[in-house]
């Protein structure tokens, strides 16, 4: 999911994603985004901080909250540094913040690609451990 309000980032975002293979789901705004999550749960979610609506720091602190959302890799990209947003450093010690004046598409890929597989596999073991919960309950 890309959480961009500036077209021209928006746009640049789908542009380096085009060749991954993965769906993207377009949003302008932490609003939407928001509506687009209770449609369907992304893999991993690109933010801008500064939008009109709903902030980028404040959608994240929101979806942080909410137990379904919660594991959701987020790389948040902003013209601001992060020591500005430490507080979602607190709240997700796995954030991945660019800064737009270093954003290169071989970074972006990359973040991306290591946080869809690590969430890919943490997904997995829940799964794991979820059925070998239920395979002991039920052999009893």
């Amino acid at each position: 999911m890309i959480v961009e309000d500036e077209r021209f980032f928006h746009s640049l975002y789908k542009i380096m994603l085009k060749n991954t293979g993965y769906g993207i789901i377009h949003t302008y705004d932490g609003g939407e985004a928001m509506e687009k999550l209770q449609e369907k749960k992304p893999d991993l979610i690109i933010l801008d901080m500064l939008m009109s609506v709903v902030t980028g720091d404040k959608f994240f602190l929101d979806i942080k909250n909410i137990p379904e959302y919660v594991d959701i890799p987020v790389i948040i990209i902003t013209a601001y540094s992060e020591k500005q947003y430490t507080n979602l450093k607190e709240a997700d010690p796995n954030l991945i913040f660019i800064e737009k004046p270093h954003l290169t598409m071989e970074r972006l890929l990359d973040e991306v690609e290591k946080k869809i597989d690590y969430s890919r596999f943490l997904n997995k073991q829940s799964l794991r451990r979820n059925r070998c919960n239920s395979d002991t309950f039920h052999q009893g």
